[in-house]
């Protein structure tokens, strides 16, 4: 899922302002990790004109040493590609304290010979979907880069081969949001790793959807919008589903719920919070959200309230699978009684369900805190 870290899209802006300025920067991505490393790929940190920085890759462990390599890039115009990790011998060096090993792309960025950057820029403000290619290893040029639009290319990794493959890869990864490394021959063959190249997909936002406007939907609406979603609360009553109640870039639509969502695209990241816990509204609209890809749907109410549901969910033609779906009593087990609280709980079960934590305390579990 996106959260709120700093990557190239939340760091965007400043970039875009660079580069229209015709200044050229030292770009620093995190294309691997492994272990307990504190970002993710994607994670990124750029340095500008007159040293300044934006963003970071590491939380704060190895952003000094970056610092310098950005400078050192834009200075030679080479990329360059850096791995650092913890070291036993010195625990004051320049390394990950957390015991993980992040491996970044250092590349300039220099306007007039990075002509897909502005392209780029514009189309994520936009929110338009685009796949950034950039080659990190092999006989091919460090730091070359395509961009891979849904109908359009722009830039070369070097041979039309290597182009053909990498742009089918980045085209599928961006259907799915997904982004990491992959190998190929220098002419883009999928059986051999001499090259790597760093897929880096720019996808809309997730949705999240949440049905009942009531004062527990304004608080997961804001937790959500936190976590990166694109944010919609949906509920038939118009005395209620008003903008004003609800965050800034929240949008509020008044529509009988299983009517709005039959209208609207759902996929494999979009996440269906049911909070009016009413059967009226509840059961139609399950009906068909069970039905619908989803990456959650979760349904507020006390376990009576479950039991009810599910009972008409049957009656009216559910599956058992298609009811093993649902996550209800809504959120993980943490005693939430504000609404608040309860957002949290919720926005918890969201997070474990997307890259399968426990949910328990990590006093009581071993071995990695970040899972693959």
């Amino acid at each position: 899922m996106a959260g709120k870290e700093r990557t190239v899209r939340e760091i965007l802006p400043v970039l875009d302002g660079w580069y229209a300025a015709g200044e050229p920067f030292g770009l620093a991505t995190v294309v691997a990790v492994s272990r307990s490393a504190p970002r993710g790929p994607g994670a990124a940190m750029a340095v500008g004109p007159g040293d300044e920085v934006a963003g970071s890759v590491s939380g704060g462990c190895v952003e000094g040493a970056v610092f310098e390599l950005a400078r050192e890039v834009v200075a030679s115009g080479e990329a360059r590609l850096e791995t650092f990790g913890y070291s036993d011998g010195d625990a004051f060096a320049v390394g990950l304290t957390c015991g993980g090993e992040i491996t970044l792309l250092v590349r300039p960025v220099t306007p007039g010979r990075d002509p897909a950057f502005g392209a780029v820029a514009r189309s994520v403000a936009a929110g338009g979907p685009v796949t950034v290619a950039t080659v990190t290893d092999g006989p091919a040029t460090r730091g070359a880069t395509l961009a891979v639009w849904p109908e359009r290319t722009s830039g070369t990794l070097g041979t039309e081969g290597l182009d053909a493959a990498v742009t089918a890869d980045a085209r599928g990864e961006l259907a799915l949001g997904a982004t990491g490394v992959r190998h190929y021959g220098p002419r883009g063959q999928r059986r051999e790793d001499a090259v790597s190249v760093f897929l880096h997909s720019f996808a809309p936002p997730p949705r999240m959807l949440v049905f009942g406007a009531i004062d527990y939907a304004a608080a997961v609406a804001r937790l959500g919008d936190f976590l990166g979603y694109r944010v919609t609360v949906c509920d038939a009553r118009p005395v209620f589903a008003t903008p004003k109640r609800f965050p800034e870039g929240v949008e509020v639509v008044v529509e009988w719920p299983h009517r709005y969502l039959r209208a609207t695209d759902t996929d494999g990241r979009t996440v269906i919070c049911v909070l009016t816990h009413d059967p009226k509204f509840d059961v139609p609209l399950l009906e068909v959200a069970l039905r619908r890809p989803a990456a959650y749907i979760g349904a507020m109410g006390s376990r009576r309230t479950h039991d009810d549901r599910r009972r008409r969910l049957v009656e009216a033609g559910l599956t058992e699978r298609e009811l093993s779906r649902l996550r209800s009593p809504v959120g993980l087990d943490l005693g939430a009684r504000t609404p608040e609280e309860v957002a949290v709980s919720v926005a918890a079960e969201i997070v474990a369900l997307r890259w399968g934590g426990s949910g328990a305390p990590l006093t009581v579990t071993s071995g990695a805190i970040h899972g693959r």
